[in-house]
């Protein structure tokens, strides 16, 4: 199975730089642009997505809907697994709050009133055994967020713990991998 993995569009909370795990904000115009833009860059590109996963986040979702308008409407469907990761303590911070990067290199530890990186690579890497056992020959797009993004290329890939903490997906970036 070919898996791609994109980040939602820029939002309200990304242009102001802060730290959004579960807060439902929208996207910005850019981030609808974004959407659309990558969308039309898979179909130029002849890439063929026979379904399109998202979370259930409005961001990531208006996102999946602009991109399968450019790329002849795939089926969406939204799972729980990709919201992005509990941030508690942080949520709407400055993305350079020293107790926010601080706890980002701790992958083992909670954010205060939140969940680590091993309780979200918990429920993500179930996701993708699951996604595993379908066809083999389908292409499926996941639309999610940064947090979600870093630990699923953890999956394919072996990372340092330093790569680890500096890895972002740009909004409406793409990954390719296989299952």
């Amino acid at each position: 199975m070919k898996l791609y993995v994109t980040r939602h569009g820029e939002t309200t909370w990304n242009a102001a730089n802060k730290v959004c795990g579960r807060t439902d904000v929208d996207l910005t115009e850019k981030g609808r642009e974004q959407a659309r833009a990558l969308g039309e860059k898979l179909r130029r590109e002849g890439v063929k997505i026979d379904r399109i996963v998202a979370s259930p986040l409005k961001r990531a979702v208006e996102t999946a809907r602009l991109i399968a308008g450019q790329i002849g409407e795939p089926p969406i469907s939204v799972d729980e697994r990709l919201i992005e990761q509990e941030y508690g303590v942080y949520e709407g911070k400055d993305r350079k709050d020293p107790g926010f990067l601080a706890n980002k290199r701790q992958f083992a530890f909670r954010y205060p009133g939140g969940e680590s990186m091993m309780q979200l690579a918990h429920r993500l890497y179930s996701l993708l055994e699951e996604l595993r056992e379908g066809d083999p020959e389908e292409t499926v797009l996941l639309v999610c967020h940064n947090g979600v993004c870093r630990v699923l290329n953890t999956y394919f890939r072996d990372v340092t713990n330093e790569k680890f903490f500096h890895y972002e997906l740009p909004n409406c970036g793409l990954e390719e991998y296989w299952l």
